[in-house]
Formats: structure tokens, C-alpha cells, sequence
């Protein structure tokens, strides 16, 4: 099958996900019912007679915008996971290995304990104050991993990010330990959650998501090239150095973005993109659409069974993400280690004939 219909298809039935979990929760709705919901609010579509005017309002103001944020920060989450394990050519490698979740959370730690609110921003201050540390924690191991090693190498770059990673969580740690009383508003804050998220989230992750999508799109060929290695990407007219650190700030833009209007959900910047391996090759240009059809729709799943698995209750977005991607974490490293003594125990073979 064509690549391009893998990718249509995806679309497809990404969209009736999304439909799905705007339909269910505690009030059940015909999926029908809400695609014509959909179409009245978007295109001006008349509407039958036995839709409830109730069931608009969920649809429309409780349910829909929060499964878009949660369907944008999942696909913005899978683009930067495809994009940071190309590079690094590391198939665990995550943008969160680079600190941004870590210094996300420490900026809206600081927040949350001082309890100040930027002027004009309101309750936006606590996302853009995430988002503002994640993107600096990212352009600090960008400098610093240039300084140490000109050529930014992926294991110069990915010690430096877990180095960085575990000072900032020690932080916050710090700080949660001193100032005990906000302990558990940070905490929350950390496992993850879409709850009480409408269209101003929507909106605000909107251009983080449009800026990003673009940049990482228009340097899919640089990232082709890039997969060969270093010699041949430069043979080729690739700065390799600029390169990277230009794809990383972009996938601070994504990460640090979505972690600061969700909170810390991990796995799915890892599962998706080798997902979206297995479908649709490694061709950026492919697998960069198909990673965040495949993030997203996967967010929106995790995030309806964590609002409807328990009646009355809602568990944490990051919770079941990681209930779901530690064994694939598993899965992935020790298939690795697998496949790489298969690889050195045929090359011995062939030395001893």
C-alpha cells in the first residue's frame, strides 16, 4: 500500500477517535449526534430537533476541547520523539532525556510555591512559565554540549540533557520539601491531566504546535541525510552541529509547550514514533505526519480511559501513559541488546571459518 494512503487512512481513523471520546463519558452521546454538533458549531449546519441543548454544551465546552489538547500535545509529543531518536539516532531517545519536562516542572513549581501571577496573563502564567524553563533547559544543553564537544555528538548531548535532568528534579525535590504545603498541588500538577482544559489551551498551543510542525517539515531531507551518519550528511552540504541544535529548539517549542499546558505524560514521545516506524518507514517526510496522527490519537485514548475507567473519578494522564509504555520501554531495549549479540555472534562465526 502507498505510503501517502497509510497516512490517509490514519487521518481517518484518527478523527473517529476523536469523535468516540467526545461522545463518552459519564453522559453517553451518539457519535452521531456529536459529528453534527461538530458540523453546527464549525460550518453553521442545521441540527435535528431531538439533540438536547445539554448535550451541545458537553459536547462542545466540556469534551471537544480537551480531547483537541489532548490529541495536539500527544501529536506534539510523538513529532519531537521521532525527531530527537533520528538525530540522536537512539531508538529510546525522548525530548524529556534533554530536561525539558524537568525544567518545565521546576518553573511551575516556582510559580505554584511563590504564588505569583504574571501581569495580564493571568491563569496562563503557570503554562508559559513551563513552557519559558523547558525551552531554556533545552538551548542550556544545546550551548553547553557545543562547548564540551564542537561536534555535539549524540552521546555528548544525551549525558549532558540526564545530567542537567536529574540537578533540576533535585531542585524541585529541594523546594516541595521546604515549602511541604504545595507539595501536593505540584505533584498533581506532574502526573498529567486534560481536565478542566478548554479552547484558550487550545488556542495558546496552537502557534507553539504550527511554529514547530513547520520547522521540523522543512528539514526532513537534512534529517534523511542526517541517518547516514555524520561524514555523509556533511559530504552532503549538512551542517550537522546547526542542524541539531536547530531541531532540538524546535522540539522545545513542541515539548515544552505541551508539558506545560498538560503536565509531565511520558511514553507516548517514545511509543508513537516507532509505531509510525513499523507503518510507514523511516522517511521523514512520512513519518513525521504519521508519528503525530499516531501520538495524538493515542493521548486521546489514554485520556478517556483515565476519566472513565473509574465512575466519578479521573486518574492521571500520566499514569496510564506509563502503565502502557514501560513494558514497550522494555520491549525496545532488550530487543535491541537482542538483535545487537545476534549481530556479534554472526561476526564471530564468520571470523572462525
Amino acid at each position: 500500500m502507498n505510503n501517502y494512503k497509510h497516512i490517509l487512512i490514519g487521518s481517518i481513523i484518527s478523527l473517529f477517535v476523536i469523535i468516540a471520546a467526545a461522545s463518552l463519558g459519564s453522559t453517553s452521546i451518539n457519535p452521531g449526534d456529536t459529528f453534527l454538533i461538530i458540523l453546527h458549531k464549525v460550518f453553521g449546519f442545521g441540527l435535528s430537533d431531538n439533540i438536547e441543548p445539554q448535550n451541545i454544551s458537553i459536547v462542545w465546552l466540556l469534551r471537544l476541547p480537551r480531547v483537541l489538547l489532548a490529541f495536539l500535545v500527544g501529536g506534539c509529543l510523538a513529532m519531537s520523539g521521532a525527531v530527537c531518536q533520528s538525530i540522536l539516532r537512539n531508538p529510546l531517545a525522548s525530548p524529556y532525556i534533554l530536561g525539558v519536562s524537568s525544567g518545565a516542572s521546576l518553573g511551575v513549581g516556582i510559580i505554584i510555591i511563590s504564588g505569583i501571577a504574571l501581569p495580564f496573563l493571568g491563569g496562563f502564567s503557570l503554562p508559559l512559565t513551563g513552557f519559558i524553563f523547558g525551552l531554556a533547559t533545552v538551548f542550556f544543553v544545546s550551548s553547553f554540549s557545543s562547548r564540551i564537544d564542537k561536534s555535539m555528538s549524540n552521546n555528548t548531548i544525551i549525558l549532558c540533557g540526564m545530567v542537567l535532568s536529574l540537578f533540576l528534579n533535585a531542585v524541585l525535590t529541594t523546594l516541595s520539601a521546604v515549602f511541604s504545603d504545595d507539595i501536593r498541588r505540584i505533584v498533581l500538577w506532574q502526573m498529567g491531566s486534560f481536565a478542566m482544559r478548554g479552547w484558550s489551551y487550545v488556542g495558546l498551543l496552537l502557534p507553539f504546535f504550527i511554529v514547530g510542525a513547520a520547522g521540523i517539515l522543512l528539514h526532513t531531507k537534512e534529517m534523511d541525510l542526517l541517518g547516514f551518519g555524520d561524514e555523509q550528511a556533511k559530504s552532503a552540504g549538512v551542517e550537522t552541529a546547526f542542524l541539531r541544535k536547530k531541531l532540538l529548539a524546535l522540539c522545545a517549542v513542541l515539548t515544552g509547550a505541551s508539558v506545560a499546558l498538560s503536565g509531565v505524560i511520558g511514553f507516548v514521545d517514545l511509543i508513537a514514533p516507532h509505531a509510525a516506524r513499523r507503518i510507514i518507514g523511516s522517511r521523514h517526510n512520512r513519518l513525521i505526519p504519521m508519528s503525530f496522527i499516531i501520538g495524538g490519537s493515542l493521548m486521546v485514548v489514554t485520556d478517556l480511559i483515565a476519566r472513565t475507567i473509574i465512575s466519578h473519578s479521573e486518574l492521571p494522564v500520566g499514569a496510564i501513559t506509563a502503565l502502557i509504555g514501560a513494558p514497550f520501554f522494555a520491549w525496545v531495549y532488550f530487543r535491541k541488546r537482542g538483535s545487537h549479540r545476534d549481530t556479534e555472534a554472526r561476526r564471530a562465526q564468520r571470523k572462525t571459518k
